[in-house]
């Protein structure tokens, strides 16, 4: 009876202190996390600004496709639009 008790007192501690060990770390990887969505949403909405002046500069068609500069704003239109697909804020 008594060894049964020991045995059993044992691992209570141990799973005890596994469960402490795993919430720690777990806490740890969520401070993480939120430190990370924190910045992708700065990101995010870093993105939505660039966007939104970008297109306002679009609407007076100031630059044309046909020299230098316009190439550069075309592609500069295309990286906006791979951009606009990273919003983490529709996640």
């Amino acid at each position: 009876m008594i060894i049964a008790i020991v045995i059993l007192s044992v691992m209570v501690v141990v799973l005890g202190f596994t469960t402490f060990n795993l919430l720690r770390k777990n806490e740890k990887q969520e401070d993480i996390l939120a430190g990370y969505m924190t910045y992708l949403n700065k990101i995010s909405d870093y993105i939505e600004n660039t966007d939104k002046r970008l297109k306002e500069i679009d609407q007076k068609e100031t630059f044309k496709s046909d020299d230098e500069v316009g190439f550069f704003f075309e592609q500069l239109k295309n990286i906006q639009s791979v951009l606009n697909s990273f919003n983490v804020k529709n996640l």
